[in-house]
């Protein structure tokens, strides 16, 4: 009785279970038996709420082949809210997407696709030795409740391996996205994927992804992993097998965007913005691509560019050496005709170098008042000025009795001194007669090297101090930073953050282009050869002033290397901080690379301006403070420079007034006060020699460079308020360096005119100067990248190596412009060795 029971009550409760079953299959879809379908053949039906339809393909593999499957579906639905759903399931993975597909545009504007097609993420290799079988099913639903047509379509895809050197061509749309497989061969550890175009837009992302499910292969997705970057016309991504994909495969894939603004193309109107929730239709956008996959540097190739890059400049060396060495040779010759080998001769070598000194002492001190007679004999000082002249003391007035300088000081003995109280009344009776000296017509060295030249050399000295620390202070975070850029970009594997030349950027370690920054070390050596070339100009120099060598007290230009110092030092940290910029080559850090650009070029007229000028030179607290207020512009420029008219606008005040007030000081000596009551004076100068009375400039060559100098600089105020360049960093370095050519030009010119001659080393270098810089500059117009633009655009000016398979043209213009400031600085140096022999009273100033 109790088993009937209990038979009775399982009888009901499958009634009711079959009752409740039933009305729920009255309201739901019925779920479809799976269709059998076949490769290559087009599918269509219809679907809705209570239909949906589901495909099964059965495909098998043969051993250790990789096959990848294409699906291709179109629907008939334009009703965003009912798009129809496509589900691909396969053995280890599920993709999904619907029709219409809805991809998203600057300002969250939609673009809708009718049509798609995605590749599916193939299967790894089988190790079995048999064919094996898959099953590949795909859903097709909606949730509409009307009936949406649909197509579909799956295929193998043939070419679906690139091969190392073969291009392989095709196309794609945003809705339509490739991707390849690509295996390194046995032996090569690094390649570089190349892709071109011959058509600009659309706009393309291509993506280097390892072997994973799912490719992220669409608009919104593609940037999640991997290493990707813009293109227009060209990318390139170098690949390396070790660090990037130790499994040895990756997948290249290649996403269409909806919108160009990426790629440098033009903005959505205000007009779309505003109507950014309908849809549009972005079937149009179809770019034809060109990928190649070829082999990149190997070790050997690494090797051979360091050893070129070291042993080039390591020949400087070598010749600095040889001369050096023959010098050495000269020296000993003529010490060896002068310097007996008893000690009796050396006591009287010493003693008739002695009376000699003394004798030259009382002959200097003799011509002092016979300056104006010197004057008028010199090729310069023939001519007299014309009327009076504002502020100037008569060739004609006697001058006053130079006070004595070191090394022709007759002092009583060794113990001979001065009180503080006396030495601080000598050295400001000193400046007044210095002052004096300066307001002639016609000037010589010795008017304008009156100081004492160890007290000199110590403020000159100051250049280099200064400038070592400014440029630890300045490289440490600029080190920090570029690191930080350099992570970032291997982090997130965004290559639009760097403008490399990615046809030609090698990578090593964590850096994403070495051949950038190894080209750079021509700046350090040829720098610290310069220091050492200097420093032993130096010690020969303070030997011949211990040893009381006349000809290094009274004669030739007096010798201050403190300036020298700082530019050696200033082009080992060009070198640096060029490495650091290009390590990540962008806008933002351009100022980098140029910021001890101004500081070389500004030390080089300072230093041609010192060489007849050394009492009257700026310190190096205001050049560096000059120097500071001038990076802070740069720095300005950058934010500002693009489009903002007021910032041209106060630049420009800025550059003229500086070039006015440079002019000044530069005209008069330094006797020329800039404080409140500058403009009153500047009108009375004015008014004197321009109204009242025509005068001749008392200093005629000084006032034909000024005007120069003011033209080229008041044009370039002029051409920057009307152009406004984009780039105002290589702007305002160009300022510089044409105010350094025109000084330097005008410098030669009148050593020349002043029958002063130009010794064969000085000459060789003017010439191996204008040689290498023309070359220079030949390499560095080739624009092989260009942060004014976009990271795509910048890309269609990328070039391949032209110098060993690992240099490209902007690593030769480092190369050649490293050679070129070393022979600037070599004439500099060299310039004047012509009147070592000449006496200060006779060398003239200009």
């Amino acid at each position: 009785h109790a088993c009937f029971c209990k038979c009775a009550s399982l009888l009901v409760l499958a009634a009711l279970c079959r009752s409740i079953g039933g009305l729920e299959n009255h309201n739901n879809p019925v779920a479809p038996a799976a269709k059998g379908a076949e490769f290559n053949r087009i599918y269509s039906g219809f679907v809705n709420r209570e239909v949906e339809e589901i495909y099964t393909f059965n495909y098998s593999t043969k051993p250790g082949e990789v096959d990848a499957v294409r699906v291709y579906v179109s629907a008939g639905s334009d009703d965003p809210r009912y798009p129809v759903i496509f589900v691909v399931r396969q053995q280890k993975a599920v993709l999904s997407w619907q029709v219409p597909l809805v991809l998203r545009g600057l300002y969250q504007r939609m673009y809708t696709y009718q049509e798609v097609s995605r590749t599916l993420c193939p299967l790894e290799p089988q190790s079995e030795e048999v064919t094996s079988e898959q099953f590949l099913f795909i859903d097709v639903a909606t949730m509409a409740p009307f009936n949406i047509r649909y197509e579909l379509l799956v295929q193998r895809v043939s070419h679906f391996r690139l091969e190392t050197g073969v291009e392989f061509k095709f196309s794609a749309t945003p809705s339509q996205p490739m991707y390849f497989l690509y295996e390194f061969p046995e032996g090569v550890d690094s390649v570089a994927i190349e892709v071109v175009s011959h058509r600009a837009d659309p706009c393309a992302v291509v993506s280097v992804q390892d072997i994973v499910c799912p490719v992220y292969d669409l608009d919104y997705n593609v940037e999640f992993i991997g290493v990707y970057q813009s293109m227009s016309l060209k990318a390139a991504i170098t690949v390396q097998q070790r660090k990037d994909f130790p499994g040895g495969k990756f997948y290249v894939v290649f996403v269409i965007k909806p919108e160009d603004y990426a790629c440098g193309g033009t903005f959505p109107s205000t007009k779309e913005v505003t109507r950014k929730d309908e849809p549009c239709s972005g079937e149009e956008r179809v770019k034809g691509l060109g990928v190649t996959i070829v082999p990149s540097a190997t070790k050997r190739v690494y090797i051979h560019a360091i050893l070129f890059s070291l042993l080039i400049f390591l020949l400087f060396y070598a010749s600095a050496l040889i001369v050096a060495f023959v010098h050495y040779m000269r020296i000993q010759r003529k010490e060896g005709v002068y310097s007996p080998d008893e000690d009796d001769d050396r006591g009287t070598m010493a003693v008739v170098t002695a009376v000699c000194t003394l004798e030259v002492c009382e002959v200097a001190l003799s011509l002092g008042g016979r300056e104006g007679s010197v004057a008028s004999s010199h090729p310069i000082a023939s001519g007299t000025p014309e009327g009076g002249t504002y502020g100037a003391i008569d060739e004609s007035s006697p001058a006053p009795s130079p006070a004595p300088r070191e090394g022709l000081h007759c002092r009583s003995g060794p113990d001979s001194s001065e009180d503080e109280d006396g030495a601080v009344h000598a050295l400001r009776d000193l400046e007044r007669e210095s002052a004096l000296h300066r307001s002639r017509a016609f000037l010589y060295v010795s008017d304008l090297s009156r100081k004492d030249s160890k007290t000199v050399s110590k403020k000159y000295k100051i250049y280099f101090w200064n400038i070592s620390t400014i440029a630890v202070f300045y490289a440490l975070p600029v080190v920090q930073l570029v690191i930080t850029y350099q992570t970032v970009v291997n982090v997130t594997g965004n290559q639009d953050i760097c403008y490399y030349n990615f046809l030609c950027a090698h990578p090593l370690g964590v850096l994403s282009a070495f051949n950038n920054i190894l080209s750079n070390v021509g700046y350090v050596l040829l720098g610290f050869l310069f220091l050492l070339i200097v420093l032993r100009r130096d010690i020969l120099h303070q030997r011949a002033l211990e040893s009381r060598d006349v000809y290094a007290l009274e004669y030739g230009i007096p010798k201050h290397f403190g300036l020298f110092y700082a530019m050696a030092i200033a082009l080992m940290m060009e070198g640096v901080l060029s490495s650091c910029y290009h390590v990540c080559p962008n806008y933002s850090n351009f100022q980098f690379d140029t910021s001890f650009m101004y500081m070389l070029a500004g030390l080089c007229m300072l230093k041609l301006y010192q060489t007849r000028h050394p009492d009257v030179n700026a310190s190096a607290y205001f050049a560096y403070a000059t120097f500071a207020m001038v990076i802070f512009l740069a720095v300005l420029g950058v934010i500002f420079g693009k489009n903002a008219e007021w910032f041209w606008i106060l630049f420009s005040i800025i550059h003229v007034s500086a070039s006015l007030a440079l002019s000044t000081q530069i005209y008069y000596m330094g006797r020329f006060k800039i404080d409140i009551g500058t403009f009153r004076r500047i009108g009375m100068v004015l008014y004197n020699d321009c109204i009242q009375q025509c005068n001749r400039p008392m200093y005629m060559d000084r006032m034909v460079l000024l005007i120069l100098g003011n033209l080229v600089n008041w044009s370039f105020a002029v051409v920057g308020l009307i152009l406004k360049p984009k780039d105002f960093a290589s702007y305002l370095l160009g300022i510089f360096i044409c105010n350094l050519l025109l000084y330097l030009t005008f410098y030669i010119i009148m050593k020349l005119r002043s029958s002063e001659s130009l010794r064969p080393i000085p000459l060789f270098c003017i010439v191996a100067t204008a040689v290498m810089w023309v070359a220079a500059l030949y390499f560095f117009l080739q624009n092989l990248t260009s942060w004014e633009e976009s990271p795509a655009q910048s890309r269609e000016q990328n070039r391949p190596c032209v110098l060993l398979h690992f240099f490209d043209d902007h690593d030769i213009w480092h190369f050649l412009s490293a050679a070129a400031m070393f022979f600037s600085f070599l004439v500099l140096l060299t310039l004047d060795d012509d009147l070592d022999y000449v006496r200060r009273d006779t060398i003239p100033v200009f």
